[in-house]
């Protein structure tokens, strides 16, 4: 009995040793620092430039749906700007994450980066100050032209000062920062720009380096990375089943023309907690929209079970 009380003693400060090292070292790689390069990038005043960056904002690049808790819609409709304070909150897995406040606010949004500090944090998922972004956005692959314009936009805007709370990561949370939350940076030559049309290149670009559709309609783990079929469906966000979108029978849009796949996209959001950001991305182009459909019906046919709208 002395002897198995004793193993327990044992096993027990053991297992508390371990635990509390595993603590330890979670809490320690918290603010991990990373190096990446500065793209060559400079904002413009060039009013077409800046056009050009509010027409990806406001739909491809759906950035008013993520750092903004204003309603878009009302205000683009009265004539208004959408200012992108950020504090949207997310609540994941991991925990709670807020979008930034992306306005040129020198206090409390992107006022005092520089340019090259913005373009780095989008193309290679570095912040500022060296530590690494949750990867939530698409720009890695962005040309420098449209990376270009976003930017140039972005330093238009009216500055808003709005203070952002910093991410509230649960345990899990912490954990996957510390060992699993790394940079990511484009996947081959990033190209100096990319000629709008409707074809099948110009729509894996959008989906793939603007609008992140694989982001939602590609299976992913709790850091973000990639582990099911290209644009497969399956992932489950806020309730909701991202669908298959390969061109097999089992794909939500195995049936649909082109003309109803851009006519689906003007109605935007029917159901009002979908995660699908529809009321930005009815605001693309019937050009960048066909570009789209056309991609898609390139991508490899996945079978995967019928999802229910």
């Amino acid at each position: 009995m002395k002897k198995l009380k004793k193993t327990i003693k044992w096993t027990v400060i053991i297992l508390l040793v371990l635990v509390g090292g595993l603590a330890i070292t979670v809490m320690a790689r918290q603010d991990i620092k990373y190096e990446a390069p500065y793209p060559n990038i400079a904002a413009s005043t060039d009013s077409m430039v800046i056009a050009r960056g509010k027409h990806l904002v406001y739909s491809s690049a759906h950035c008013i749906d993520c750092h903004s808790r204003h309603h878009p819609d009302s205000l683009i409709n009265s004539g208004l700007e959408v200012p992108l304070s950020g504090g949207v909150v997310f609540e994941l897995p991991v925990g709670k994450i807020y979008s930034k406040n992306i306005t040129p606010d020198k206090a409390t949004g992107i006022g005092s980066y520089s340019d090259g500090e913005i373009a780095r944090a989008l193309r290679y998922g570095v912040h500022p100050n060296g530590t690494a972004v949750f990867d939530f956005m698409p720009f890695h692959n962005t040309s420098d032209e449209d990376l270009t314009a976003i930017i140039s936009y972005l330093r238009a805007q009216k500055p808003v000062n709005n203070k952002v709370p910093n991410h509230e990561l649960n345990a899990i949370g912490k954990a996957v920062n510390a060992f699993m939350i790394k940079p990511v940076g484009p996947t081959g030559e990033v190209p100096a720009s990319v000629a709008p049309d409707t074809t099948a290149v110009y729509g894996k670009y959008l989906a793939l380096s603007v609008a992140e559709c694989s982001g939602c309609h590609t299976k992913r783990n709790l850091a973000g990375q990639f582990t099911g079929e290209s644009f497969a469906g399956g992932n489950e966000i806020d309730g909701f089943i991202t669908p298959n979108l390969t061109p097999d029978s089992s794909g939500k849009i195995f049936n649909w023309s082109k003309d109803m796949f851009i006519e689906r996209f003007r109605m935007g959001k029917l159901i009002p907690k979908s995660p699908m950001p529809w009321n930005s991305f009815k605001r693309m182009t019937d050009d960048e929209l066909t570009a789209i459909y056309h991609f898609l019906k390139t991508l490899k046919p996945v079978k995967t079970p019928v999802v229910k709208p």
